[in-house]
C-alpha cells in the first residue's frame, strides 16, 4: 500500500549529464554557458573531477589535448593552473611538433576548484543519485524512397530519442538531451589477487542498474579493464637513492588566458627509481595469482599502459623498469608510482615494493588494484557522439572505450557542445583529423573499432606539425567564438596576435644581410657556414645551427614582440618547407572529407562492393568517404566503386 502511494519527483531540464568525472564536467559547463538548464548526476559529490589514478594533466599528446580544450572555451587547463604543484613540458630535446606540457597536480585542490567552478555556474544544478534508466521514445518516421532511385519502393523508418532518466529512487527527469558520460563506474568491480570490491574507483559506489538499460535500448555494452599503482607513504621512503626530478622555470601555464607571471612559484620535486631483476623474480614466481593472468579479470586492459606484471612477462629481456614516483598533493604524505600498476595480491605488493632502490622500508597506505567496467561501442556514435539510432543521447568518456583525463573532458566538451547545437537547431561541430587532436581522437573511436581502452599518442595525427600544442589558440578561438563560448575580446586578442606573427615573417623574409664581417662573426661562432653572397633573415633562420632566438644579435630592425608571438615565428620560419607540405596534404584531405554519403544509402545495391566492405559501411554509416577510407576492411578499391555509384 505504502509503495502504491510514493510520490517521486518530476523535474524538467533542457540536458542532462550522467557522471561528474572529466567529460561530464566539461560537458555540463558547456551546455549551462551556452544557456541551457542543465543538471549533472554523479553517486558522490565529493567525487567531481576525481583523480583516482595520475595525479597529473596533460603528458605527451594528452597536453595538446589540453591546450586544444582551453582555445575552444573548456576548463581543464584553467583548473590544472590554478592547483599544479610542478610543471613540465616534455620532449623539448624533440621537434616543437610532439612538444606536449604536463603537470603534476595535488588532487584535492583540483578536484575542490572544478566543484567549486560546477557550483557556481549558472545553469547548472549537481545532483547527488544513482541514474538506473534512459526514458527513450520512438520517433514515427516520414515515408522515405531511396534517394538515387525514384521508383524504389517507399518504407517508413523508426527513430528512438531520448526524453529523459530515471534514478534509483525512482525520481524522473525529463530533458531534450543527455550525455553518458559514467566513466569507469558501470558495474565496476576492483581486483588484487583473490579479493574482489564491487565499487568505483577509491571504493566509490558503484553505478549497477545503467547497464540493464543500455542493453535493452539495443545499445552494445562491451568490458575493459584499466588499473592503478599502490600509494606510499612517503615518511617510509628513503629519496637519497633515487633521482630526483626537478619542474621547469619558468613555468609555461596550459590556459592561454593564464598569466605566465602569476603562476611562477616553487614547485614540488618527483623522483625516479627502477625496478630490478629481484622484483622480476617474485612477480614471476606469483603471476598465478594475478587475476590478470589467472583468467578472472574478464575486460581488456590498455596496450600502452599495462601494468607492471604485463610488462614483466611481454618484455623478458629488460632487467628493469622506470618507475616515477609522484606526490599526490601538498597535503599528504601519498606518493604515486607511476608506471606500477598491478593487480597482484596484497602480500605480493608488499614485498615487489620493497625490491626497488629507496623503498626498502616502504609502507603501503592503497594497494594497488584493477578495475573492470562497462562501456559501449563507440562506433554506434556519429563523429558528433550523438548516438545513431538514439536522437538527443550522446556518449563521452571511458564509456566511448578511451583512457585518461584529457581524452574524456576532450569529448565531453564535444559531446556538450553538440548536445546544444541540436537544441539550437544548429548542424553539429565536427573536428576534423586536420583540425585537432580531439578530431583524430574522436574520429579514431566511432570508426575504428577498439578492442582496448584508446589512449591518444602524437603517432597517431597525421597532421601533427601543424597541430602543435603552441598554436591550439590559433586553430580554433575562432570556432569557440562563433559556438559561444569565448568571448570578443578573446577573439580580437588571437587574431592580433595572429597579424603580428604573419607580419614579422614578412618583415624577416624582406631583410637581407650581406656576405660582411659582422655576419659571419656570427655564424662562425655558432659553428655555421659563412656567407660568400647576401640571403635574408629568414634564409638564416632556417639553418640547423640558427635560430630565431640567435639573430637578434645581427637583426637590428627587431620589434619587440610578446615571448608567445616569437615562439610561433620561430616555429614557423624553421619549418615552413614541411608546414607547406602538411598543408597540401590537408587539401587533399578536405576533398574525401567534403564529399558526404546519404545516411539512407542502401550499399546493397552498390555492385562490385566486396562483402566485407558492405557489411562495415551498412554497419558504420561513414558521413564522408572520407570516413569511409578509415574503417578498418574498407579498401581504395572499395572506395573508388563507392565514389564511381555516388557519381550516377
Amino acid at each position: 500500500m505504502q509503495n502504491q502511494n510514493k510520490k517521486c519527483i518530476v523535474e524538467n531540464y533542457d540536458a542532462i549529464v550522467v557522471g561528474a568525472g572529466h567529460a561530464g564536467c566539461e560537458a555540463a559547463l558547456a551546455l549551462s554557458r551556452l544557456g541551457f538548464k542543465t543538471i549533472i548526476f554523479t553517486v558522490s559529490v565529493d567525487s567531481i573531477a576525481l583523480m583516482p589514478c595520475n595525479p597529473n594533466i596533460g603528458g605527451t599528446s594528452k597536453g595538446h589535448i589540453v591546450r586544444e580544450l582551453d582555445a575552444l572555451g573548456g576548463e581543464m587547463g584553467k583548473c590544472i593552473d590554478k592547483t599544479f604543484i610542478q610543471s613540465k613540458m616534455l620532449n623539448v630535446s624533440k621537434g616543437p611538433a610532439v612538444h606536449s606540457l604536463r603537470a603534476q597536480a595535488d588532487k584535492q585542490a583540483y578536484t575542490r576548484e572544478m566543484r567549486k567552478t560546477l557550483e557556481n555556474q549558472e545553469n547548472l544544478t549537481i545532483r547527488q543519485a544513482e541514474v538506473s534508466e534512459l526514458i527513450v521514445e520512438f520517433i514515427d518516421g516520414a515515408r522515405t524512397a531511396h534517394p538515387y532511385d525514384e521508383d524504389a519502393e517507399a518504407k517508413f523508418t523508426k527513430q528512438k530519442k531520448i526524453v529523459g532518466v530515471k534514478t534509483v529512487s525512482g525520481a524522473t527527469y525529463f530533458a531534450k538531451t543527455v550525455v553518458l558520460a559514467t566513466g569507469v563506474y558501470l558495474n565496476a568491480r576492483c581486483l588484487y589477487g583473490d579479493v574482489i570490491e564491487h565499487t568505483g574507483p577509491n571504493g566509490l559506489k558503484a553505478a549497477t542498474h545503467l547497464t540493464e538499460s543500455l542493453i535493452k535500448n539495443g545499445i552494445k555494452v562491451m568490458r575493459f579493464k584499466t588499473g592503478t599503482p599502490a600509494r606510499i607513504d612517503k615518511r617510509s621512503l628513503d629519496f637519497s637513492k633515487m633521482e630526483e626530478q626537478f619542474g621547469d622555470v619558468p613555468i609555461v601555464p596550459f590556459s592561454f588566458s593564464t598569466d605566465p607571471e602569476k603562476i611562477q612559484k616553487d614547485q614540488v620535486s618527483c623522483y625516479l627509481t627502477y625496478t630490478n631483476e629481484k622484483t622480476h623474480d617474485i612477480i614471476r614466481k606469483n603471476i598465478d595469482r594475478s587475476p590478470l593472468f589467472s583468467g578472472v579479470i574478464e575486460g581488456t586492459g590498455p596496450r600502452y599502459c599495462p601494468s607492471i606484471e604485463d610488462k614483466v612477462m611481454k618484455f623478458p629481456e629488460k632487467d628493469r623498469h622506470q618507475i616515477f614516483v609522484e606526490p599526490e598533493g601538498l597535503y599528504t604524505n601519498e606518493m604515486y608510482l607511476s608506471g606500477m600498476s598491478s593487480s597482484l595480491p596484497e602480500d605480493v605488493q608488499h614485498e615487489i615494493y620493497r625490491t626497488m632502490p629507496g623503498f626498502e622500508n616502504a609502507v603501503i597506505v592503497r594497494n594497488a588494484y584493477a578495475i573492470e567496467y562497462d562501456l559501449i561501442d563507440a562506433t554506434e556514435l556519429k563523429p558528433s557522439l550523438e548516438f545513431k539510432n538514439i536522437s538527443g543521447l550522446f556518449g563521452a568518456g571511458q564509456i566511448n572505450g578511451s583512457s585518461g583525463y584529457e581524452e574524456a573532458a576532450g569529448q565531453g566538451l564535444m559531446a556538450g557542445i553538440n548536445a546544444a547545437r541540436l537544441m539550437q537547431e544548429k548542424d553539429p561541430i565536427i573536428l576534423k583529423r586536420s583540425d585537432a587532436y580531439i578530431g583524430v581522437l574522436i574520429d579514431d573511436l566511432v570508426t575504428k573499432e577498439n578492442t582496448e581502452p584508446y589512449r591518444m599518442m602524437t603517432s597517431r595525427a597525421e597532421y601533427r606539425l601543424l597541430l602543435r600544442q603552441d598554436n591550439a589558440d590559433l586553430r580554433l578561438t575562432e570556432l569557440a567564438y562563433e559556438i559561444g563560448l569565448v568571448s570578443k575580446e578573446r577573439l580580437d586578442y588571437v587574431k592580433n596576435k595572429q597579424e603580428m606573427i604573419d607580419k614579422e615573417i614578412e618583415r624577416l623574409k624582406n631583410t637581407h644581410v650581406g656576405a660582411n664581417e659582422k655576419i659571419n662573426s656570427f655564424l662562425k661562432a655558432h659553428s655555421a657556414t659563412e656567407l660568400i653572397s647576401g640571403v635574408t633573415l629568414s634564409d638564416l633562420c632556417k639553418r640547423p645551427e640558427i635560430s630565431y632566438d640567435l639573430i637578434s644579435e645581427i637583426d637590428e630592425g627587431r620589434p619587440s614582440l610578446p615571448r608567445e608571438v616569437m615562439e610561433q615565428v620561430g616555429i614557423e620560419i624553421k619549418y615552413e618547407g614541411y608546414i607547406a607540405r602538411e598543408r597540401q596534404q590537408v587539401e587533399n584531405f578536405k576533398k574525401m572529407e567534403n564529399k558526404k554519403i546519404p545516411n539512407d544509402l542502401d550499399y546493397d545495391n552498390i555492385k562490385n562492393l566486396r562483402i566485407e566492405a558492405r557489411q562495415k559501411l551498412k554497419k558504420f554509416r561513414p558521413e564522408s568517404i572520407g570516413q569511409a577510407s578509415r574503417i578498418i576492411g574498407v579498401s581504395p578499391a572499395d572506395i573508388s566503386v563507392l565514389l564511381v555509384y555516388l557519381k550516377k
